[in-house]
């Protein structure tokens, strides 16, 4: 079964059930109001970007999107399928990532894979299709399914910004482990996406307090 995806008003709901259920959620809620939904609009260009944003920081992934935008316009594979490495190059494309995303381009014009489709899917079968593309793995899907999709019950193990943030805000003497994180979201079903937003707010509200002190 499809969750319906996060709207203004679930997304308060959500917020009020964890931090009733969460003190530690609650004091995040409580010092930075409520996080943004962070949502991006579903397809290929949202999909390029979240593995643009691989092991790298948001600002560098975004400068690269923004190039390739510049370059494009609005970024579609067949767009990109016209750019060659030393174009990928300029953008800030990896070796690797230009493959991923070529790679992406070739699967959607050879109806190989259907991203308009995947809003109608439960969240497993969207993870399915999604990693059968080289360079989408676990996280990336769950990234998708999160802030593309809207879905409200997603928790991407291996963020290590949500990995921090749960350290800081649960006051752990180290980052939790796949397992202990895993565990650590399953307090907080079915609202692990809004959780993870929360999380995200304090990694995100820490980092520039530790760059403006």
């Amino acid at each position: 079964m499809r969750p319906r995806p996060l709207d203004a008003r679930r997304y308060r709901r959500g917020l009020a059930e964890l931090a009733g259920r969460d003190a530690d959620l609650a004091r995040v809620l409580d010092d930075l109001g409520p996080p943004p939904m962070w949502d991006r609009e579903p397809g290929f260009q949202t999909l390029v970007h979240i593995i643009l944003e691989q092991q790298v920081s948001l600002a560098s992934a975004r400068a690269c999107l923004d190039k390739i935008l510049a370059l494009v316009g609005e970024l579609t594979p067949e767009r990109l399928l016209t750019l060659d490495d030393a174009e990928l190059r300029s953008c800030g494309f990896s070796r690797q990532k230009a493959a991923y995303a070529r790679g992406l381009a070739s699967a959607i014009e050879g109806d190989e894979i259907d991203l308009d489709s995947l809003a109608g899917l439960p969240d497993d079968e969207v993870r399915r299709r999604l990693m059968t593309l080289r360079g989408v793995g676990r996280w990336t899907a769950d990234i998708y399914l999160l802030m593309a999709l809207g879905r409200p019950d997603v928790w991407p193990v291996g963020d290590l910004a949500l990995v921090s943030a749960a350290q800081r805000v649960k006051g752990l003497e180290a980052p939790p482990d796949g397992e202990a994180f895993r565990r650590l979201g399953d307090a907080w079903r079915p609202w692990r996406s809004v959780a993870a937003r929360l999380l995200w707010h304090r990694y995100l509200a820490d980092r520039e307090a530790t760059r403006s002190g």
